[in-house]
């Protein structure tokens, strides 16, 4: 059966700011605030998950709605809100990208940050999604998209220690972790294993994050066939312009 590329983010909750915080950590945050600050009207995320984005960009100072599939990535975000002012907080909902629960036209920027994109694995998941965007963002409003190229290129390995360390509550955390590629159809597999030690207990969480990378020009072609004009393509969180090199492709384009 092919995967879905919604499945294992369930499972991923209860380690993803974990693993985050010592990977990705905060190193796009900046860059979308500057991104939000700059534009009008409501902003709504996309894949939100626990909030790693949406929360900072919530204390921009525009109404913020974060959408996501995962009712315990979103259990987390809401204990996360429920720590701030009600003014403050985000609007968080739970549903499918792919057919948005949101009235026509009424944001002002959509944000697809951190690779969310690239956990839909077809071409037809990927157009609905680019068509609701479109279909919820105002005339002129403003699509943000934030790819990681790099995914194809991993180098298939078998199961391996790639993170260890303490939670803040003082358990050891161990991932263990194998990479699988398939070209044929643009996917690379992550197979997680968690492994969480308090004093003699154990626990193992095992689980597959599945993307998807399509070719720079096939994803430009998508995002104007959408509605779109591209107005920016950056090679990193500073405004460097993009090369066939660069880590991340960020697209900005806006809704013609």
């Amino acid at each position: 059966m092919a995967p879905q590329g919604w499945e294992g983010w369930d499972d991923y909750a209860r380690f993803y700011d974990w693993e985050n915080a010592r990977t990705f950590g905060r190193r796009d945050v900046a860059f979308w605030r500057d991104v939000v600050g700059r534009e009008r009207g409501p902003v709504l995320e996309l894949g939100c998950g626990t909030g790693r984005l949406l929360m900072p960009l919530s204390r921009t100072g525009a109404a913020v709605t974060g959408i996501d599939r995962s009712a315990p990535m979103l259990a987390r975000l809401r204990a996360r809100a429920r720590r701030r002012p009600p003014a403050t907080r985000p609007s968080i909902i739970r549903g499918d990208v792919r057919a948005l629960p949101l009235p026509r036209a009424s944001f002002g920027v959509v944000a697809a940050p951190y690779g969310m994109l690239q956990s839909l694995l077809t071409d037809g998941d990927l157009d609905r999604t680019l068509a609701e965007a479109a279909r919820v963002l105002r005339r002129g409003g403003l699509l943000g998209i934030d790819l990681v190229p790099e995914l194809p290129a991993w180098a298939e390995y078998g199961p391996r220690v790639s993170l260890r360390g303490r939670t803040r509550s003082g358990g050891l955390v161990t991932l263990v972790e194998s990479v699988r590629q398939d070209r044929r159809r643009r996917l690379t597999i992550f197979d997680e294993e968690f492994v969480e030690r308090r004093g003699r207990r154990e626990r193992r969480r095992r689980f597959s994050l599945t993307f998807r990378t399509l070719t720079f020009d096939d994803t430009m072609a998508r995002v104007q066939r959408a509605g779109f004009r591209v107005e920016a393509v950056l090679g990193d969180y500073r405004g460097r312009p993009w090369d066939p090199r660069a880590d991340v492709w960020v697209v900005l384009a806006r809704k013609a």
